[in-house]
């Protein structure tokens, strides 16, 4: 198992914590080059999901009481020789550190895998989810959380789309980001050439006037799908549209006509679940 080596800290202001302190998303990104950067894992949850995905810590930044719930994560992974450093820190240093009162347990400033080629990440999919340019993470990190919950086989994220392992959407997705295979498609949406040569259907969700009810596409879905999810109030692209097999609209009552892109997702995923798939 990796072996933690720990290290008290006394002050916010520790070189060794530049990693948690100093630098943006964006520069975590690429601290190393953008094949070896680094991403923030936050709360005990996350970091549990990372480790069992085989993502691997740099280093750990806790208080004294989780110290005991990090070693026995630790300690359910492969051997090997590596040593994390864990930085341990009483309550007031963590907050004076992060700005906020860390309550659920560790951060860790963790290892950015490489990215798949999209060939390898939809290898034996069935249904995959396609984001399209949502730039709020929020909304990126919701989405995966749905994409986990309601089975789908992997995601593909377009050039502008929001990074799934910026720390808001990890945090929202509840550490979900590390179940469910993802990589970016590029370019788009000529992309959509690509997921049609690999049997898949694909389906825009979007309202115009030739689109279908997913009633429709649910009676009688594909075998393989691939279901595209653009940005709330800019949606899809035109071309992104024209280019997809089919265009499929959530039928709703009361007078309205869209859902935040986390709530369609989750809808259009459960409704074009693959049978026995879920519990």
């Amino acid at each position: 198992m990796p072996r933690p080596e720990l290290q008290p800290v006394t002050s916010p202001d520790d070189e060794r914590l530049t990693d948690y302190v100093s630098l943006t998303d964006v520069e975590l990104r690429s601290k190393l080059e953008p094949s070896k950067g680094l991403y923030i894992a936050e709360s005990s949850t996350v970091l549990g999901r990372a480790l069992a995905s085989g993502h691997r810590p740099r280093s750990v930044l806790l208080a004294p009481r989780w110290v005991p719930d990090l070693e026995r994560m630790l300690a359910a992974l492969p051997s090997d020789d590596v040593v994390v450093p864990v930085y341990v820190a009483d309550e007031p240093v963590l907050e004076a550190i992060t700005g906020f009162h860390v309550h659920r347990g560790a951060l860790a400033a963790m290892h950015r895998p490489p990215a798949l080629p999209v060939e390898t990440v939809l290898a034996g999919a069935r249904r995959v989810a396609v984001l399209e340019d949502i730039v709020d993470h929020t909304n990126v990190g919701a989405a995966m959380r749905a994409c986990a919950a309601f089975g789908l086989d992997a995601v593909l994220i377009t050039p502008r789309c929001a990074d799934p392992l910026y720390r808001r959407s990890v945090r929202v997705s509840m550490g979900t980001v590390f179940q469910v295979p993802w990589t970016r498609i590029d370019p788009w949406p000529s992309g959509l050439d690509l997921l049609r040569s690999l049997g898949f259907v694909t389906a825009s969700l979007a309202l115009t006037d030739d689109s279908i009810s997913l009633d429709v596409l649910a009676a009688n879905p594909p075998d393989k799908l691939a279901l595209i999810l653009g940005a709330e109030g800019d949606g899809l692209k035109p071309s992104t549209i024209a280019g997809s097999d089919l265009v499929v609209r959530i039928p709703m009552a009361g007078g309205v006509d869209s859902l935040n892109v986390a709530s369609a997702a989750a809808v259009a995923f459960w409704a074009t679940r693959v049978p026995d798939t879920m519990g």
